[in-house]
């Protein structure tokens, strides 16, 4: 379980200017559970992802996984974690399996177990064609496989996906659809931020719309569509993300 504890978040200050990115968020992510988190660019979706898995400091408020606080014990939270960011940022010299290696040594990973677990990543994303092959010249659907792949070969119980889906083909997008589902059926807890309203609604179990540093929205797809008086997800998104500060949440 991750909890967000009145989270915010400045850029800045006051003599050259602030910008709030965040604005006293809650919520608690679930094990067992697939969150969708939508947002125009700029709402403050990376900012978010970024505090959870430490790379930024919350201005005020708290963030703990499974009991550990991300700022006081950042290494232990850390190891918890499996996060695919908005830059892949692959060693280009290695190939796509000892990239993979590496992030599992680093998180501790017997040979036996590291071994194993890439090798289920590779046949599950298909990538059997790219495993030998060094990552520079990569097309953007292999850094992607290559990159959630190192993501989760520790097996974590919690995932943080930013566009997991981003250049990969159908057959690819439906392995990893088909990926995620069997993860939350195991009990991971798996934050899921995409632009794909079809992939959202037809994926997670749970929607949260994020619009000027606030969560405007927050409950399955049924009840964000019946609270924006809409009939699709993209509409409500559309009507929901135009919300200004203390507009209904759900």
């Amino acid at each position: 379980m991750i909890r967000i504890d009145q989270i915010s978040k400045t850029f800045g200050n006051k003599k050259s200017g602030q910008i709030q990115a965040l604005k006293n968020i809650s919520f608690t992510l679930r094990d067992g559970e697939i969150t969708g988190l939508l947002g125009v660019n700029g709402a403050g979706k990376s900012t978010l992802l970024r505090l959870i898995y430490g790379l930024q400091t919350p201005t005020n408020g708290s963030i703990t996984i499974d009991g550990l606080d991300v700022q006081k014990n950042p290494e232990a939270a850390r190891q918890r974690l499996g996060v695919l960011p908005d830059d892949t940022g692959l060693y280009k010299r290695l190939t796509a399996r000892e990239n993979i290696h590496y992030f599992g040594e680093l998180q501790g990973l017997a040979s036996a177990e590291l071994n194993e677990s890439t090798q289920e990543l590779i046949a599950l994303l298909k990538m059997e064609n790219i495993a030998e092959r060094r990552a520079d010249g990569f097309s953007l659907g292999e850094r992607m496989k290559t990159t959630l792949a190192r993501a989760i070969v520790h097996r974590p119980q919690h995932i943080l996906l930013d566009e997991p889906t981003n250049g990969l083909d159908v057959i690819t997008t439906r392995a990893v659809r088909n990926m995620l589902l069997k993860l939350r059926d195991q009990g991971r807890c798996i934050l899921f931020s995409s632009h794909l309203m079809h992939e959202v609604g037809g994926l997670c179990d749970r929607v949260l719309i994020i619009a000027g540093g606030e969560i405007v929205a927050d409950g399955s797809v049924a009840d964000i569509i019946s609270l924006s008086g809409t009939k699709t997800l993209e509409d409500a998104f559309i009507n929901l993300s135009q919300l200004v500060e203390g507009g209904s949440h759900v």
